[in-house]
């Protein structure tokens, strides 16, 4: 019988908090940035998150394929069989990492026929967690003692407060922001943004330009169970592992779904 996304939970927070120690151990120390072909920058905290996490997710699931930012990916021949698959970013937000900021995550989701069914957003430095499984919810827990607390999105009433990148801000997703009316925004790094609409703190996050799946499953299963969506430009919900391309289309992070951001947002010839 195949296990529940729900009975996996606890074990992979256990090992992102491990992947957390591992991140933590480099960040107390000078380290080396090392730019990827794709000019993204990687750090030993980065190589050694992936070595914790991949060790501990093959022990709990053997046979369950893994993909992770830091591992070359399966080809697409082979990807396109997977049911079910791990889906990791070992650290997202790298550039934060480098500026010592503090906002940035590690990632761990579970795919199951294309849908994120299980996510775990952990912050390192302050052991903040977010964690949900398909039909269970989603919850917070500020730190490894704390009690865990239930999570919910807000309705988009009054002041919008709309979250954006520290580091990948632009001019036209302020222009498309604008046809919000009167708004507030704040920036943070990493998948954290998903996690203050799901909490109830935002209430949209708009992304232009590229991501990776791995940035976004974690999270966008942690806000779709705190009420939430992650929809493209054309208001379809997110799907993953559809084509040999692991590159996420454009898109709007949301906590209230009565609202039709797309609509709001976005000219139909803008939305591909």
């Amino acid at each position: 019988m195949s296990v529940s996304p729900a009975a996996w939970l606890d074990p992979v927070c256990a090992i992102a908090r491990q992947a957390a120690e591992a991140i933590l151990a480099v960040y107390a120390q000078d380290f080396e940035v090392i730019c990827k072909d794709d000019d993204s920058p990687v750090t030993a905290a980065d190589l050694a998150a992936q070595r914790v996490i991949e060790e501990g997710l093959h022990r709990l699931a053997p046979g369950v394929p893994v993909i992770s930012e830091e591992a070359l990916a399966a080809p697409w021949a082979e990807r396109r069989t997977w049911r079910r698959y791990w889906l990791v970013d070992p650290l997202d937000g790298t550039r934060e990492f480098v500026k010592r900021n503090g906002e940035f995550t590690v990632n761990i989701a579970l795919i199951e026929d294309h849908r994120t069914v299980l996510g775990v957003v952990l912050v390192p430095v302050t052991g903040d967690l977010y964690a949900a499984a398909r039909g269970e919810g989603a919850w917070r827990q500020s730190s490894v003692d704390a009690s865990r607390e239930r999570i919910r999105t807000r309705r988009a009433d009054g002041l919008l407060r709309v979250t954006g990148s520290r580091s990948h801000a632009g001019g036209r997703s302020l222009t498309l922001l604008h046809r919000l009316g009167d708004h507030e925004t704040f920036v943070l790094g990493s998948s954290l943004k998903f996690c203050v609409i799901a909490r109830g703190d935002a209430d949209i996050y708009l992304r232009l330009g590229a991501t990776s799946e791995w940035d976004t499953a974690a999270a966008q299963c942690v806000l779709e169970e705190a009420g939430g969506a992650v929809l493209d430009l054309a208001g379809r919900p997110f799907r993953y592992n559809t084509r040999d391309s692991l590159i996420n289309p454009e898109f709007i992070a949301c906590g209230d779904t009565s609202v039709d951001w797309a609509a709001r947002l976005v000219d139909p010839e803008d939305a591909t």
